[in-house]
């Protein structure tokens, strides 16, 4: 399975900090806002992943990111020329997927919990159909609202209802088949004049194809994408990094106890990042394992 990191559109909710700059570089933390969606696509086991950037920000990510194989992975890049809709990306990502089945992540997605490696290790094993990931939220009205069975299967979508069949949202993290693209390529654009992910999923939904995997008590699920909401993933990955003493989103890591870099490599990258609390860490992880 291949993976997806969107992480272009114009982060307008973050104006002024984003005019100049991509908002999946900005800090969360101790690390940039993009390593948070690829850590998760990396603990599903995914290791070919492709990054949807707006032009004159690709060049910033192939400097932080570089080609991966210092994280173990493989990174290709593609261009979206303007905000045309996430379900636009998939078309752009044709010629990468390749008839492949894929998850898709948003760039300013989080996501933490205990056993999230299992949970995306299940899907993961998807052939066909379409499976998103249900949050309970406080407001569902500001969202994409799911409802569903006690086994997963989905009974509707609406997009920031007035009157929420439930509580549980669409999170920013999606699995798909291999019939995703040529769904994509027969939607209409909306009003906005997008392609809407909205849409791709009612295809699945009227196909019976589509299911909710259900992110309960134990998992956290934060959108990065404004002013109050960036400063909050940032709290909260320092509260829980200070208190355990290990890092969330820590690619090198991931990349190391998954078995795709060496001791000698993480050593090295290490080294490259002396004289920080990253390098260091990588450091006595590198360390403690020889």
């Amino acid at each position: 399975m291949k993976g997806i990191v969107l992480a272009g559109g114009n982060g307008t909710r973050l104006h002024p900090l984003t005019r100049s700059v991509s908002k999946q570089l900005m800090p969360v933390y101790d690390k940039p806002m993009i390593y948070y969606p690829i850590s998760v696509l990396m603990l599903a086991g995914i290791t070919d992943i492709l990054i949807v950037t707006k032009e004159e920000d690709q060049s910033a990510f192939k400097r932080l990111l570089g080609d991966g194989s210092e994280f173990g992975v493989r990174f290709t890049y593609a261009i979206q020329d303007k905000p045309r809709g996430l379900a636009h990306a998939l078309i752009v990502a044709e010629e990468f997927l390749d008839n492949s089945p894929f998850a898709l992540i948003l760039g300013d997605n989080i996501f933490y919990g205990h056993g999230l490696p299992e949970l995306l290790a299940k899907a993961t094993r998807l052939e066909t159909g379409a499976e998103i990931f249900a949050y309970q939220v406080a407001d569902p009205t500001q969202y994409g609202v799911v409802s569903f069975t006690a086994d997963g299967q989905v009974l509707s979508i609406e997009e920031k209802p007035r009157k929420p069949q439930s509580d549980y949202v669409v999170t920013g993290l999606y699995f798909y088949d291999s019939s995703a693209v040529a769904k994509a390529k027969s939607l209409k654009p909306s009003a906005r004049g997008e392609l809407e992910i909205t849409d791709l999923n009612k295809l699945y939904l009227e196909e019976g194809t589509l299911k909710a995997n259900l992110m309960g008590r134990g998992y956290a699920w934060l959108d990065a994408g404004s002013h109050d909401s960036l400063l909050e993933a940032g709290q909260f990955i320092a509260s829980i990094e200070e208190r355990q003493g290990m890092k969330i989103a820590c690619l090198e890591e991931i990349g190391y106890r998954l078995g795709l870099i060496s001791d000698e490599q993480l050593l090295r990258q290490a080294r490259a990042l002396k004289n920080t609390s990253y390098g260091a860490y990588l450091e006595k992880i590198a360390r403690s394992a020889s």
